[in-house]
Order: C-alpha cells, then structure tokens, then sequence
C-alpha cells in the first residue's frame, strides 16, 4: 500500500489538514481493510474464493487483493454502478455479478450467492478486521498531523469512520454523509441499523444501511453525524479541483462540504479525501456548473 500524504490547506483555514487518502491503491482507503481481511483467512477460507458487494471501491479493492494473493474474486454490483468501476473491478482479474438492480437488491443477491457458492465474504463495512485495516488511515494522520482534533469523515456504511474513531479515541470524530445517502445518521437516530434508499451524485457512499458493528463503535465514540446537500458536496467538489488540485470522485468532497459549508469545525481539523475514481462526464459537469 501506498502512505498517502497529508496537505495543509490555508484557504479552507490554519490548521486544517486534508488527507489525501484518493492517492491509494485502487483509489480509496478500502484496499487496507481488503488486504487486513485477506490476511486473517486460513488456507481453507482462501480456497473457496473470496465474495464482496461494491458500488465500486471496495469491488476494485478486492479485485485487487484477491489477484495478489492468487484467489478466486466475486464481486456483485447493480445495474446503476459505475460502469469505470465496473471494468475496473473485472481489470483486476475478478468477475462481476450485475444481477441485481439497486444496493437493497445487491445485498439479497450477494447472500443467495454466498449460500450458493461458499465463498468466503469480505465485507465492505461491517467486520470488525476491515475496519481495523480502515483505521489505519488515522494512524497515519495522526504521525503527519499531530496536533489534529477534529476529524472529518465521508460516511457510507459506516466502516471507515468507525475504524478512525477507534484508532483516534482522543480525537473528535464526525461522520458526515450526503443527505440523500444517511445510512449511518439514520442508523444512529434509530438505535440500529435501517434501511434507506441511496440517491446522491456521490455514489461512493451507496450503502442502504449501516454495519451494526460500525454503529456500535461508533455510539462508543460518541462520534458525531452531520448531513451535506448535492449542492454542497458539488462546491467542494469544484473547490478541491481547483485549489487543492486532487482530482477526486463527489464521495471523496463530503467531508470538505461539511467546513465549507460551515456545518462542523473547529481548530486543527483534519478532512479525509478518500476517492478517486470518477468518470470524466461526472467530473467535467460538475465542474462545468456555476
């Protein structure tokens, strides 16, 4: 894996750091709780092959894992998914199923094919190993940027912000989320996981629920939850674009949707950019519009 770099950026404030997570293998942070997973599977495990459920990033880790260590890859996506994403995943050696139409209808179908099949599942966000691995972000930050307090975290199923919550318990931790994709606020507002219908242009974040061990972590936490609009996720967007120059997907812009929209803060923040795997089209529109 790559130590991706941390960056200082005076125009979103002094002490506000952003973590350039985008630069990691396969693009996101999802390769480090894969390869943490793949390593904690016996022999036997390993030679059933291995399944995952993906909007994208953790199918193109996964892919990836499993074609270093020499195991048989599943991954099941939806109709709708990136179709970058999608050969992506299928580049790196895995196949791809694209049976179901939408992420509730993915998850149905992944457990038909683990009953089917045997396959061992890596799970994108509720195992407590890949969350771990997730974690390992935070470690990082936390050598390059010491004097961090606050955290600032794109949230879908909510693995990656419990992996840093745990790794940085003396740190102030936020999940923040699209407001039209809140499986973890909405998780946190009902005491459990629930069901919700994903529909923002920040696609990476398409989890129709939240893992029950992440929400456990994260009520241990107390980590907090904050929801950004399209619009906002758009402007920062455009604004890492075009002063932070990372060329990242919408999902990666949530947390800089948050500070800049003056949603959260604080001194000596810390932003997770994590995401780099948008289609031209995407990105040229978005930054395209006023």
């Amino acid at each position: 894996m790559h130590r991706t770099p941390t960056f200082t950026s005076r125009t979103l404030g002094d002490g506000v750091v952003l973590k350039a997570e985008l630069f990691q293998k396969t693009g996101s942070f999802k390769v480090r709780g894969v390869l943490n997973k793949l390593a904690s599977l016996t022999p036997e495990e390993k030679a059933r092959g291995v399944i995952g459920i993906s909007a994208g990033n953790h199918a193109q880790a996964l892919a990836r894992g499993a074609e270093a260590e020499g195991i048989d890859c599943l991954v099941v996506m939806w109709e709708s998914a990136s179709a970058a994403k999608i050969a992506a995943t299928r580049g790196y050696g895995a196949a791809v199923d694209l049976e179901a139409t939408d992420p509730a209808g993915a998850f149905d179908r992944l457990a038909a094919l683990i009953a089917g099949t045997g396959r061992t599942l890596v799970h994108p966000f509720d195992d407590p190993v890949v969350l771990a691995g997730a974690g390992t972000v935070a470690l990082e930050l936390l050598e390059d940027a010491p004097a961090t307090e606050t955290i600032l975290v794109p949230t879908g199923g909510g693995g990656l912000v419990a992996g840093i919550a745990a790794a940085a318990p003396g740190c102030r931790v936020i999940a923040v989320e699209p407001e039209r994709s809140a499986a973890v606020h909405s998780g946190l507002a009902a005491g459990r996981s629930v069901p919700v219908k994903p529909d923002s242009i920040a696609d990476g974040l398409s989890a129709p629920f939240a893992g029950e061990h992440a929400l456990a972590i994260l009520r241990e936490y107390e980590v907090e939850s904050v929801l950004v609009t399209e619009s906002e996720i758009e402007t920062a967007f455009r604004f890492l674009y075009a002063r932070a120059k990372l060329a990242c997907e919408p999902a990666a812009a949530v947390a800089a949707a948050a500070l800049m929209a003056g949603k959260s803060g604080g001194p000596n923040v810390a932003l997770v950019v994590s995401g780099g795997n948008v289609v031209a089209q995407t990105a040229s529109a978005i930054l395209a519009s006023p």
